[in-house]
């Protein structure tokens, strides 16, 4: 009986194209399973129903996941009008009708009015938690949490298929929105209900689904080949302002020491952090103040 292989110590982030039908957790130990990885989590959980682009941690990158999942999302949507159903999406039953025959005017002014800084109430079926526990487990006891409505932005959805009862949008957005409602909310705006019949994240933080990779294409390739499409940990903070340190101010900051810095950069927000080799050291804020920077993530000594 051949043994395991070891597992690998490997840090990097993985853009994955998650399959409909498996859950984010069953795409991401896959993928773990592919890499022989150590340690991996994903960021941004995406329902079985729903496909799309899955960014995976592996190690270190793990440390800074927290700044995707605040980030801003794209998805296609397609949605059906004229029935609600209990999970808002095709695989619950339906538990109301109504009028389909919406036209292509009133449905445009529905996406209007739901454009910009809105409130939405989080569905039952989600991974929210309630005393400890995911709300889609009081959901499928038919127990109902009451949820308070929360504020987020969208900023733009798009008519991009019209053909009553059947409709697809594109959504940009921002953290915590959830599609299924909007889906719902854009029909309750025509006097009509709706759910999701198909869902595609197509990008998040810049991050594009064009750039992923499917779990089929990765069994494909041997090891070499899947490890040179891993991105480094600092892609993940992409978008954050960039500092270079001396290496005195670098050591400083990896042994939990302020260092001192005479730079400019904004203050008091995370800021990417380089040594004199162009090695990622992790993020830092800058206390103008105390002319110093302090540590707020970090790469392991051996990252």
């Amino acid at each position: 009986m051949n043994p395991k292989p070891p597992k690998r110590r490997i840090n990097g982030v993985l853009l994955l194209d998650k399959p409909v039908g498996i859950s984010s957790n069953a795409a991401l130990q896959r993928a773990r399973w592919l890499y022989r990885a150590e340690k991996a989590g994903h960021t941004g959980v995406l329902d079985p129903l729903a496909s799309g682009l899955l960014p995976v941690c592996f190690g270190e990158a793990a440390k800074f996941a927290q700044y995707l999942l605040d980030a801003d999302k794209a998805y296609t949507a397609a949605l059906r009008f004229g029935a609600a159903t209990a999970t808002g999406d095709a695989e619950g039953e339906i538990v109301a009708t109504a009028r389909s025959n919406i036209d292509r005017a009133e449905f445009q002014a529905a996406c209007a009015a739901l454009t910009g800084r809105i409130r939405q109430v989080p569905p039952m079926f989600s991974a929210l938690k309630h005393q400890g526990k995911p709300l889609y487990e009081y959901a499928r006891q038919g127990i109902v949490i009451e949820r308070k409505a929360r504020e987020i932005e969208i900023y733009q959805i798009d008519i991009q298929e019209f053909s009553p009862p059947d409709a697809v949008i594109g959504v940009h957005c921002g953290k915590g929105t959830y599609i299924r409602t909007l889906a719902e909310d854009l029909a309750k705006q025509t006097d009509t209900f709706a759910y999701l019949t198909a869902l595609r994240r197509t990008a998040t933080a810049g991050f594009s689904v064009r750039q992923a990779y499917t779990l089929d294409a990765l069994a494909a390739l041997d090891e070499t080949a899947r490890d040179a499409l891993l991105l480094p940990c600092d892609a993940l903070v992409a978008h954050l302002p960039r500092i270079d340190v001396d290496d005195t101010a670098a050591d400083d900051l990896r042994c939990g020491r302020l260092a001192v810095w005479t730079g400019a950069a904004p203050p008091h927000t995370p800021l990417r952090t380089y040594d004199t080799a162009g090695r990622f050291v992790g993020l830092a804020a800058y206390a103008p103040e105390r002319g110093c920077l302090k540590a707020v993530r970090l790469m392991s000594a051996n990252g």
